[in-house]
């Protein structure tokens, strides 16, 4: 009986032995792996067609602007204000997010969750009052469990994009990517589920229109991809595997080398696409596996930044060879340039201009407080927050830092602010812990 016992103890322990072994082998753990379905638009039908002109004026309509850089010229917003002056309005906003605002026709529009309801929301204002228009639940339970999110995000961190015609926004619920199409009214036209996701800290990239398409990244541990769909019916045009990092970076297109990219960063690579297809057309080693910034361009030259557990600040050529490298590094904050100078603000808060021939560092200085909001910049100034409430505006000027102004206005700010016709949206923080109240505020002139 003894021996009996020993023995099946042995043969029970030589199994889990084997089980564990072979779980350390696979890296799977308790990772759930789903292998990514792709899609090529010959299986599909779903062509690339010219986009339909706009029925509203799209100011400032997705993720990094009209120029999907950070970049508008125009009218200035105030590079002074405070709670007395130039604000003129704010607005209360329901829940919480790092959804950036965009400015379509007279509407501000961003996602938020509530997380005590448990809902998913698009929220609509009006550009020039800041009263409501509308606020439309996309998604009610689902929510990621607490440990797949960062103590820093939310289940709002994406920003919503803008045809003209609809308002498209993804998020993540059930485990899996979905992405809807409401109406300039907020009503639902489509909603189509893009994959499944293994989240370790939530989901970030913000969808991108291109022409008829709205493309979204989902790079995840279980299974990354990225995705083309009709952004008239929501049908899947292509998708694309991307390896298994967990990785944040929003895509973006760029004109380059005489044809348009569509160009991302994480999974240790920087990766060009052809938006159209969803064809590789290069791939280079380089940054770092979690990157959170966006790709920015000038000329025929693309610049990235990261990330974890490396960190380097990169140039590529147009055909994606590396022309130079810095060991500094933005992991939340996306950088900007100007054409001339490459500039950006590290997440411990250092603002830094690199030379975009060279890479040679120009200048740096300290801003003090951290930062994980992205700098936008109008003109020559650039305007940028921090998550102590500080807002900063300094000279887009490749010779020297000059601080224009430091404002106060709330306790933190995650989101990057939007720009139209000389005014700023800006989506803040006021108090702290179960009292803190998130607002919409606009900063305008002489209000």
């Amino acid at each position: 009986m003894r021996y009996a016992f020993l023995t099946r103890a042995r043969s029970v322990a030589c199994n889990l032995v084997l089980l564990l072994g072979l779980m350390v082998v696979s890296g799977v753990g308790c990772r759930k792996s789903t292998p990514v379905d792709e899609v090529s638009v010959g299986e599909s039908g779903v062509a690339l067609t010219e986009r339909a002109e706009s029925e509203v004026d799209l100011v400032w309509p997705q993720w990094r602007g009209p120029n999907l850089d950070g970049t508008i010229d125009g009218a200035a917003p105030p590079a002074n204000w405070n709670a007395g002056s130039d604000i003129a309005w704010q607005a209360d906003l329901p829940g919480r997010g790092h959804s950036s605002p965009i400015v379509i026709g007279e509407q501000v529009v961003l996602a938020s969750a509530d997380e005590g309801k448990q809902q998913q929301m698009l929220l609509s204002y009006d550009r020039s009052t800041g009263e409501e228009n509308w606020r439309r639940v996309i998604h009610e339970g689902g929510f990621p469990a607490n440990r797949e999110v960062h103590q820093k995000a939310t289940n709002a961190n994406t920003t919503p994009a803008c045809d003209g015609q609809r308002i498209l926004i993804a998020f993540l619920n059930q485990g899996r990517i979905f992405v809807t199409a409401v109406d300039l009214q907020g009503e639902v036209i489509w909603q189509t589920d893009i994959g499944a996701f293994a989240s370790k800290f939530g989901y970030a990239p913000s969808p991108l229109v291109y022409q008829s398409f709205v493309i979204v990244a989902a790079d995840n541990f279980g299974g990354g991809y990225i995705v083309a769909l009709d952004s008239a019916t929501g049908e899947i045009a292509w998708r694309r595997a991307r390896g298994d990092a967990s990785t944040y970076s929003s895509p973006m297109i760029a004109n380059l080398g005489g044809m348009d990219q569509l160009l991302i960063s994480g999974g240790d690579r920087v990766a060009s696409y052809d938006p159209a297809t969803g064809e590789p057309r290069w791939e280079s080693p380089a940054i770092a596996e979690a990157t959170c910034g966006t790709i920015v361009t000038a000329g025929d030259r693309l610049f990235a930044s990261g990330g974890y557990p490396d960190k380097e600040t990169a140039c590529f050529s147009a055909t994606g060879e590396l022309l130079w490298s810095d060991r500094n590094k933005l992991y939340e904050p996306s950088m900007i340039t100007d054409e001339e100078s490459l500039f950006g603000v590290t997440d411990n808060g250092v603002a830094m201009c690199w030379s975009i021939e060279d890479g040679s560092v120009k200048w740096r200085e300290r801003l003090g407080g951290n930062f994980s909001a992205s700098p936008v910049l109008v003109n020559d100034q650039i305007y940028v927050s921090d998550l102590s409430g500080n807002h900063y505006v300094f000279a887009a000027d490749g010779d020297e830092f000059r601080q224009i102004a430091k404002n106060q206005l709330g306790s933190d700010c995650y989101a990057s602010p939007a720009v139209a016709e000389g005014s700023l949206f800006l989506r803040i923080g006021f108090g702290e812990g179960s009292s803190r109240q998130e607002r919409l505020v606009k900063i305008s002139p002489g209000d």
